[in-house]
């Protein structure tokens, strides 16, 4: 079954969700729902081609992807950018001291956020309208 609208959809809450984390000050967690909504939107086009996606590097997956469309330069800094948020979010033990809630700021998440809302909207533009 093809479900691409069911992944966008995903993508779209996960970004409304990485702009609910900043208003809380949780921005270790709004750069994570930035990185995940970029991630479900990118495998939203591969679903739409009946495509596997495999693995969470946003960047791997518009690599895969350039096969086929032409992706912006600035959309692969954007990727790799944001990649970098997937798993330091979240753990402790990714930094060398204290907590991934210490370690995040609102300019980095706003940043995040853009490059999500950035990776989205490209996506979009390579599914069809239904």
């Amino acid at each position: 079954m093809e479900r691409s609208a069911d992944w966008l959809n995903e993508a779209l809450g996960d970004l409304e969700h990485a702009r609910s984390d900043v208003e809380g000050g949780f921005y270790n967690w709004a750069c994570f729902s930035a990185q995940q909504s970029a991630e479900k939107a990118v495998r939203a086009v591969f679903q739409k081609m009946g495509a596997e996606a495999w693995g969470h590097s946003v960047a791997d997956l518009f690599q895969e992807l350039s096969e086929s469309h032409v992706i912006p330069s600035e959309l692969m800094d954007a990727a790799l950018e944001i990649d970098k948020a997937y798993i330091p979010t979240r753990y402790p033990n990714a930094h060398p001291s204290g907590s991934p809630r210490d370690r995040y700021t609102k300019p980095e998440a706003e940043r995040c956020i853009k490059h999500a809302e950035n990776i989205i909207e490209f996506c979009e533009s390579l599914l069809p309208k239904t």
